[in-house]
Parts: structure tokens; C-alpha cells; sequence
């Protein structure tokens, strides 16, 4: 199997009519390129003011979700009766922010609380049934899930043995049987009325929250004590949910924006330590994606994840800094672990016969569980295919699967259950274990599975974007506009439009394998910097269109525009918005 090369150039949706346009130009009071972005986005008139606006008052009723009335009843009792709280979390990022967001406000609100995160190496994903016996032996009364448990039927059958009453919270597909507990509270299920399903765990632990103070408030609790601000706690909703990689749309963006700006100032220590080590100034989906959580991540996927939530229970700096400085360290051992495992899997995929070209399975006993999963989704950009990868140990292999739009990931692994001990997931992302005599059988399975399942066209990577504009539409008052359709992610994709017919003047090459241009069209030009594309530079001889992202570039006091390059074609004035 050879890495992707083409790539297709295609306009996000259907061209909006232009009485729509007209609509949001006129009501919104917007050019007519910011218009074209917000119909893209499937916005009408109507609808697009609140999507501008981003307020938190639009967030939906907590009590939309399936048990959450059981749920808070429960909660309210053991708060106000002094009975100890124990919470479960995950050991990835959205399991750690939702374990530090239910320690810190349910002890706020005068909880007992303490946590249980899993070893990913020793205990493996889910409910840990050593954690509920140990958590009925030291007295718990009430155990609280978050990121997991919804599959965990036999778990929950044990809490109930031990005494112990279960509230399960997760965001992952829910089987056709559900645990028995006093709640399961997941926006997934098909009785809630909920108005966003892709809510991130920590994102339903907020709601949880949400709803338990509106109790408290009502019965008079916060009479003789301070209330919680549940915004200061969106630094650690936004950090969960963008590493967790659910759609940026409806309620996830409002939770997302305003989390971004607590993250920005800063005020919990673990995370002003943790942006310290980093480096980072200006905190975006970006920065949290690519520096923040993978740091977190670190510790779960190498060691112990409860260094993370430490980390954010924190309230000591020098602490926090040497916790974040240890974290930092634990991630460039993944990094350094990642690339070596890259490099085998490369070298496997290419041995992989004929018959394999859907999908990606390898498996071997060196790898590390912990690192399968991102170097999966590094195999996915490369060749574009449902990758999964399986760390073999004795008899068993624990495996993570990425997968590409097309391929329901959750519904694969469905379709070949009978060869799997345990799986579970969503479209785009899953884990699975398997015995190993049951690995070339799963292989052949799934890839039978792709070849029906996934349309050809689907196999070659597309570029959606935003359709045509002019060099001389984009000036800085149209990209501070833009600016308000943030934040970009899943669901929200960062505005990308081809500029036609341009040349790249005064190209420069700079180290790490950039190149800085001038795009030049008509009379008008703009600097670009194209990543990463240094071994393309013959690409941008002559006429060419560009697939460009327009930003405004920051630097010493001064705003320009600046176009990020992500990919080029020579001009082909005849195929510009589908090439």
C-alpha cells in the first residue's frame, strides 16, 4: 500500500442560494464572503445571530438528559447527609478534566469526594472492578462515572453486591442493555431529549453539575455558603472537549469559546503551570489540541493519569511545576516511543498484500498500548484508511482503531464482534481486545466489512472548502469578522477557500521545511507560508490556484494577512471548485 498523494478539491456543501446570502448579508450586516461562510456551516438567518452571538444562556435544560433528575436527587442527599463521593474517571484527557472538574466543585459545594483513574497498562478502559471493592471498604456510599461505564454491566452488577449506588456518565455508544444503575446519564441514548448527542464526558459531568446546583440553589443550600461559579470551570470543559475530538457545533462550541477564555487567563494554577512549561501565550483550539493536551495524555498513556488530575486539583505553583515539568518529560518519551513504532508500522504496511487495500491491521508484541492509538491516526493521514493497531502480550492484544469519513469505525467493530473480547467507540475512534489466534480472522472480517461498507471515492482524501475568492476580498476588517465564527474544529472547520490563477513570488525556504511567498493576483497580493511543503517548491512555478486558510499574523503590535497554504495545483480556470 503506497501513501495518498491526490487529494480532491471540494466545496464544502451545495452552493447557497443567493436569496440566502442576501438574507445574512442584510440581517446580519456582513460582507458577502462572511455570509457564504455561515450557509456553508448549514446556517440560516435565523439562526446564524445566536451562532455569532455564543452566549452561555442558550445552553440547554440539564434535565433534558436521560436519569438526570435520579441522578441529582441522589447527589443532593449525599452532599447535604456528609456521605462520602468516590469518581471514576478515564485515564485520557476527557476523562482526567471530567475526574478534576467532579472533585473541585463537588467539593466546593461541601462534598466528600475522592477519585479512582485507571491504569491503562494494568486495569485497562472502563469501570475498574478493584476500584469499586476498595471504594466499598473505605466506606463510599455514592460511586460517580465520568467518560465510562456505559458498557460496564458487569461492573455495575457488582457495585450493587458491594452496597455501592452507581451514577454512570459517558458520552460514548451505549449498548442495546444498559448497566443497572440508580442513573446513566448519556446524551447518546435514544430516549434523550437532549438537543446535542456529541457532548465530550467532561461536557455531561458539567450538565450534571448544572443541574445539582439548580437543586442546591432552590432548597436553600448556599443560604450559609458560597455558590460555585460553574464558569471558572469551563477551562477544564473546553481542554476535555477539544482533546476529545466531538463536533465544535451547538453547545460544544458555546462550552469550547468560553472555556477557551479561562484557559487564556489562567486563574487555575495547574493549567498556568501547564501552559508555562509549553510555552504557550495565546491559548486556542490548537494550542490545547497540540501542546496542552498531549502532555496530560502523557501520563495516562505511559504511567498514571491521576499525576494529571493532581496536576489540576493543584493549588501550590512550584508544585504544579514540577508536576507539569514531569509531565512534559513523560511526553517526550511518547514522542520518542511514537516514532519508533511509526516507523515499523510504515514498514509493515508496505509488506501488507494486494487483498488488504481498505483496511489497515497490524499488531506486534514490542509495541506500547499506550502510544497505538496516535500512531493510528498518524497511518490514517498518511494512507488514508481505517487503521487499527493491536499491542500484543501473551495471548491477548489490546488495540486502537482512527478511522476516515465514510467508515463508521463503532459499526465495523459490530459487524465482526463475534472475533472480538471487548470493544467499544464511536465513528471516527475506538479500542478493542481480541485473542491473539483470532487476529488474521478479525483482519479479513473488517476488511470485507470496508470493501462494502465504504464508497471508493471515499478512499481518496478531500479538501472541503469555502469555493472561490478574490485577493482583494480579504482584508483585515473581513478576517476580524471571520474571527467570530471561532473556534475551528470538528464541525466548525476553519474558513478554507481557493484564490484562482495566482503566482508565488520571492519564494524563500525556511528550516523545518516551510516556504514564505507572496501571492499575487492582479493587482493585489498578500504574504502565505506554506508548512511543511519545501519538497513541493517546484509546484509553485507559474500560474497556480492555492487552497489557502486567510489569518490574521500577529507581529510586534502589527496585523497583516497572512494565507496558510494547504495545498496547490496548477491554475485550471475549468475545475476550480471540484478538481
Amino acid at each position: 500500500m503506497e501513501p495518498v498523494s491526490e487529494r480532491r478539491w471540494l466545496l464544502r456543501t451545495a452552493p447557497p442560494e443567493a436569496a440566502l446570502l442576501d438574507r445574512l448579508s442584510e440581517t446580519l450586516e456582513v460582507p458577502p464572503l462572511v455570509a457564504r461562510l455561515l450557509a456553508h456551516r448549514g446556517l440560516e438567518s435565523d439562526t446564524a445571530g445566536g451562532f455569532l452571538q455564543n452566549r452561555l444562556a442558550d445552553l440547554p435544560d440539564p434535565f433534558l438528559l436521560p436519569d438526570m433528575e435520579f441522578a441529582v436527587r441522589r447527589l443532593q442527599r449525599a452532599i447535604e447527609q456528609g456521605e462520602r463521593i468516590a469518581v471514576h474517571g478515564d485515564y485520557d484527557v476527557d476523562g482526567i478534566t471530567g475526574t478534576a472538574l467532579l472533585c473541585s466543585l463537588l467539593t466546593a459545594l461541601d462534598g466528600q469526594v475522592d477519585y479512582h483513574i485507571p491504569l491503562r497498562l494494568r486495569d485497562g478502559y472502563g469501570l475498574s472492578a478493584t476500584a469499586l471493592r476498595r471504594a466499598a471498604q473505605e466506606g463510599v456510599a455514592l460511586v460517580i462515572s465520568v467518560d465510562c461505564g456505559v458498557s460496564a454491566v458487569e461492573e455495575a452488577a457488582l457495585a450493587r453486591e458491594l452496597g455501592l449506588e452507581l451514577i454512570i456518565t459517558d458520552h460514548h455508544q451505549p449498548p442495546e442493555v444498559l448497566p443497572t444503575a440508580l442513573a446513566v446519564i448519556n446524551p447518546q441514548r435514544p430516549d434523550s431529549l437532549f438537543p446535542c448527542a456529541d457532548l465530550a464526558g467532561v461536557g455531561v459531568a458539567f450538565f450534571l453539575l448544572i443541574a445539582l446546583r439548580q437543586r442546591l440553589r432552590e432548597s436553600g443550600w448556599f443560604n450559609q455558603r458560597p455558590e460555585p461559579d460553574l464558569r471558572e470551570a469551563l477551562d477544564l470543559v473546553a481542554l476535555g472537549t477539544i482533546a476529545d475530538l466531538v463536533p465544535l457545533r451547538g453547545v460544544n462550541r458555546i462550552l469550547v469559546s468560553h472555556g477557551l477564555r479561562a484557559l487564556q487567563r489562567g486563574v487555575r494554577i495547574g493549567i498556568r503551570a501547564l501552559k508555562q512549561v509549553a510555552g504557550i501565550d495565546r491559548v486556542t483550539c490548537g494550542a490545547v489540541g497540540f501542546q496542552l493536551a498531549p502532555r496530560l495524555n502523557a501520563a495516562g498513556r505511559l504511567e498514571d493519569a491521576e499525576r494529571g488530575v493532581d496536576l489540576l486539583l493543584q493549588d501550590d505553583m512550584l508544585t504544579a511545576l514540577t508536576t507539569a515539568r514531569s509531565l512534559d518529560q513523560c511526553n517526550r518519551q511518547r514522542q520518542e516511543l511514537e516514532k519508533r513504532i511509526l516507523q515499523e508500522a510504515e514498514k509493515a504496511v508496505a509488506a501488507l498484500p494486494a487483498q488488504r487495500s481498505h483496511v489497515i491491521v497490524l499488531a506486534q508484541d514490542a509495541w506500547h498500548p499506550g502510544v497505538i492509538g496516535i500512531v493510528a491516526s498518524r497511518l490514517v493521514e498518511r494512507y488514508h484508511r481505517p487503521t487499527v493497531l493491536i499491542a500484543l502480550e501473551g495471548s491477548i492484544g489490546k488495540g486502537s482503531a482512527r478511522s476516515i469519513g465514510g467508515f463508521h469505525l463503532y459499526r465495523g467493530l459490530q459487524h465482526c464482534a463475534g472475533l472480538l473480547t471487548a470493544f467499544g467507540g464511536h465513528a471516527m475512534a475506538a479500542g478493542l481486545t481480541l485473542e491473539r489466534e483470532r487476529l488474521e480472522d478479525f483482519a479479513a472480517a473488517l476488511e470485507i466489512h470496508a470493501r462494502d461498507a465504504i464508497d471508493p471515492q471515499d478512499l481518496v482524501p478531500s479538501l472541503r472548502h469555502d469555493g472561490v475568492v478574490l485577493l482583494e476580498e480579504l482584508d483585515l476588517s473581513v478576517l476580524q469578522l471571520c474571527e467570530r465564527l471561532e473556534p475551528f474544529g470538528i464541525g466548525n472547520p476553519e474558513p478554507l477557500l481557493v484564490v484562482a490563477s495566482v503566482r508565488a513570488r520571492q519564494i524563500q525556504e525556511l528550516s523545518g521545511g516551510h516556504l514564505r511567498f507572496n501571492a499575487c493576483q492582479g493587482g493585489f497580493s498578500h504574504p502565505a507560508i506554506a508548512f511543511g511543503m519545501q519538497a513541493r517548491r517546484a509546484e509553485f512555478a507559474g500560474e497556480i490556484d492555492l487552497l489557502v486558510a486567510p489569518q490574521i499574523n500577529h507581529y510586534k503590535g502589527r496585523k497583516t494577512v497572512q494565507l496558510r497554504v494547504r495545498d496547490v495545483r496548477p491554475a485550471s480556470a475549468d475545475e476550480v471548485l471540484v478538481g
